[in-house]
């Protein structure tokens, strides 16, 4: 939460989160599928209740002034910050995340402010059968952006996340011509958001909007 706070101080357009279930079935906002990483737990998320898992430090691997913090909810994150939401989707199969989180989402009156997203295609078709109105996007990693349009298409989403390195001048005007806005991850090298701008991407994901912000503003 101290990240997303920090964010929506900076004047961000939008945050970008993951979202999977724990073990009774809680949308938790959490990275890994593993809990080593960036809490103070072990093992699989999905082995933890929600009880378990926010008794877990989730800030002191980073830094010690954030020792305390802990690991989200949803509907914690929609309560609290009021921006655009882009949330990824990471099922372990047919898990049940898309309708949790689309619950979280209806309660908190944040349709309209929330973009799905996944690399999984079963996800996105799983979201989109419950939610005609959901916003969309096909998050994509690899040089097979046909494949990518194709899935767009079939789930009605309305842009394409591409990796960095992916985005190029051809695959750009391939989305502009599907009508995709392409929004790119990750980037935090100015020269590298100078070279996206020029190609026309319509936002990027970073660890550093200020960057950027200040970037926007000086031109």
């Amino acid at each position: 939460m101290v990240a997303f706070r920090h964010a929506v101080g900076l004047g961000a357009d939008m945050i970008e989160l993951d979202v999977q279930l724990t073990g009774d079935a809680e949308v938790v906002v959490i990275h890994d599928l593993v809990l080593d990483r960036t809490t103070d737990g072990t093992g699989p998320v999905r082995d933890l209740t929600l009880a378990e898992i926010r008794r877990l430090d989730a800030g002191a691997w980073f830094d010690a002034r954030f020792r305390g913090e802990r690991v989200p909810t949803l509907s914690d994150v929609l309560a609290h910050v009021h921006i655009p939401v882009n949330v990824e989707l990471k099922p372990c199969g047919d898990d049940g995340l898309e309708g949790r989180a689309l619950t979280a989402v209806h309660t908190a009156q944040a349709l309209d402010r929330v973009v799905f997203s996944s690399f999984e295609p079963a996800s996105l078709e799983r979201l989109r059968a419950l939610a005609p109105r959901a916003r969309l996007a096909v998050l994509w990693e690899d040089e097979a952006v046909a494949d990518a349009l194709r899935l767009a298409e079939r789930v009605a989403a309305r842009a394409l996340h591409l990796r960095k390195d992916v985005a190029t001048a051809r695959t750009v005007a391939s989305a502009a011509a599907a009508r995709l806005p392409v929004h790119v991850w990750t980037a935090n090298d100015p020269a590298e958001f100078r070279r996206l701008a020029t190609l026309g991407v319509a936002g990027v994901f970073t660890d550093y909007p200020e960057r950027f912000l200040q970037s926007s503003a000086a031109e």
